[in-house]
């Protein structure tokens, strides 16, 4: 079985959430989903579950971070092509989050990357990569 990933979010507005991550390309998992979660599923190895401020306390004692304000990580997601990344940032903008809080990165047409934060602030980045170069690994972009 391949290793997965749940990335769990501290979420003000559940409902609002659900829908946001609807638009960006994620499908709800009712079997992992109820008033205070919600299993929204990306791939078939990554997964976003989304926690209401109060059942996330349930797992840690840390005061939740206002990710707005501050920035503790940043999730990044593969692209199929340069157009994928921008339709992604132009559907979660259409869907109530900020487009590029963080730089565009354009090397060379070897990478392609733009974020967008959910409502919550919650920074993700969305990157396209040349075959070529994946295989060639950091010296490609850095010879760009």
């Amino acid at each position: 079985m391949s290793k997965m990933i749940f990335v769990n979010l501290p979420v003000t507005d559940l409902n609002r959430s659900i829908a946001f991550y609807e638009a960006v390309g994620a499908r709800k998992e009712p079997k992992f989903s109820n008033d205070a979660a919600a299993m929204m599923v990306l791939s078939d190895t990554i997964s976003v579950m989304l926690l209401t401020h109060d059942f996330y306390t349930t797992f840690t004692s840390k005061p939740i971070a206002d990710a707005h304000q501050s920035s503790q990580v940043l999730l990044a997601l593969s692209a199929d092509s340069i157009a994928d990344v921008d339709a992604t940032i132009d559907r979660a903008a259409a869907a109530g989050g900020a487009a590029d809080p963080g730089p565009k990165q354009e090397m060379g047409g070897l990478m392609y990357g733009r974020s967008f934060e959910d409502p919550d602030g919650h920074h993700w980045e969305i990157m396209w990569m040349d075959a070529k170069a994946a295989e060639q690994g950091a010296s490609a972009l850095e010879e760009a």
